[in-house]
């Protein structure tokens, strides 16, 4: 409501948006989903054939659980917390085609399908080739995706490999930009490639994971009782029902791994291309950074469900405005990115008077500055 009043001159009660949400929420998801499919077709020459697909957590500030809001494996850290599961499905350019939501104890492994099916069984789209990280990856998921003849990349726990296979990764002796192709079975295939630059980032990860461990140990936070096995915490090593410390073997066996990297395939796509097309992953993680953050899709502070799945599909359709507003800005070719364009724009206000002798009115936009002068040469107003 302050936005709408300080920029539209629009003094709107909250309970007029709590009602218009209400409304909202069960007729203008699939719409929305329409259009963002329709306009990301034209944009695409009429072809999607890559999909991307990621799943975040939304966590609640509250006690109590409910039907959809429920604890579960956060990826924000917030454990304790209620939660909702976020899967979104993109484009090869990171626009948004489809979403939805799942209650917080909902793994993620199983959220990819439906979404999937639901999708190509839409848009009767007859061949897909579905992308997504190493969270995605199970054994039923991949049987999954064989038998229903979609092709797929996925990220691989190559740390989690037979060892037969583990000491051919190592046998390879990769140097930097190198990879290789391993043959899983007739229809899969595994590559692993190594970069120095992210030898050097999986080195600082562990060395900052060690050292957030060691502090924890130290303030006598960390117990046998209180811990899991996930991340870093693989490093501790328990005497007792008390003792924790740090199993330093197991930190520096770890570091054979730093710069290694894997991705699961069953397509005839040569190594490179499936290291490049996976590497158009980081837009979906950008779209979940983008929606928590600069589109402020948490906190939530809805209580009712119909409430909930109206923000997320107000947020949804946020982005895929923002999305518009980078292509057009790049179309244009200017530097500025969609938050500058954004801030720029919400300082640019117009007047609107009466003359006197006609009495019709006039509407004048006040460009008062440089930035403003170049946004609007740039947009034509």
């Amino acid at each position: 409501t302050d936005y709408l009043l300080r920029y539209h001159s629009l003094d709107i009660d909250v309970h007029e948006f709590y009602r218009y949400l209400d409304k909202l929420h069960s007729t203008q998801k699939e719409v929305v989903q329409q259009i963002s499919y329709q306009h990301t077709l034209q944009i695409l020459s009429g072809e999607i054939s890559i999909l991307f697909y990621d799943v975040t957590t939304l966590y609640f500030e509250i006690e109590r659980e409910d039907e959809l809001r429920k604890t579960g494996f956060s990826k924000e850290g917030r454990h304790q917390n209620p939660q909702i599961v976020l899967g979104l499905l993109v484009s090869i350019d990171g626009y948004p085609l489809a979403y939805e939501i799942f209650d917080g104890k909902k793994f993620e492994g199983h959220t990819m399908l439906p979404i999937i099916e639901a999708f190509k069984t839409k848009y009767k789209i007859p061949k897909i080739v579905i992308i997504a990280d190493s969270g995605l990856l199970s054994a039923d998921n991949i049987d999954q995706l064989q038998s229903k003849g979609y092709e797929y990349i996925l990220g691989a726990r190559i740390k989690s490999e037979k060892q037969l296979i583990k000491q051919h990764i190592f046998s390879l002796g990769l140097k930097n930009g190198e990879s290789s192709m391993i043959e899983k079975d007739e229809n899969t295939h595994l590559i692993v490639s190594y970069s120095d630059s992210r030898a050097r980032k999986d080195k600082s990860n562990r060395e900052r994971g060690l050292k957030k461990l060691e502090k924890q140990i130290q303030s006598g936070k960390l117990t046998k009782s209180n811990i899991n096995n996930r991340g870093y915490n693989k490093y501790l090593k328990f005497e007792g029902e008390i003792s924790v410390s740090i199993d330093s073997d197991k930190f520096d066996q770890d570091s054979q791994w730093d710069g290694l990297k894997g991705y699961m395939t069953n397509t005839k796509l040569s190594k490179q291309e499936v290291i490049e097309n996976y590497g158009h992953l980081w837009k979906i993680e950008k779209a979940f950074r983008i929606s928590k953050h600069d589109l402020r899709i948490r906190p939530i502070f809805h209580r009712l469900q119909r409430r909930i799945e109206a923000h997320i599909c107000i947020a949804f359709t946020a982005y895929k405005v923002y999305k518009e507003l980078e292509r057009q800005l790049r179309i244009r070719k200017s530097t500025l990115s969609p938050e500058k364009a954004i801030e720029i724009a919400k300082t640019i206000y117009s007047v609107t008077v009466r003359t006197p002798i006609t009495n019709q009115p006039m509407t004048k936009v006040l460009i008062l500055n440089e930035e403003q002068k170049n946004l609007a040469k740039l947009f034509g107003f």
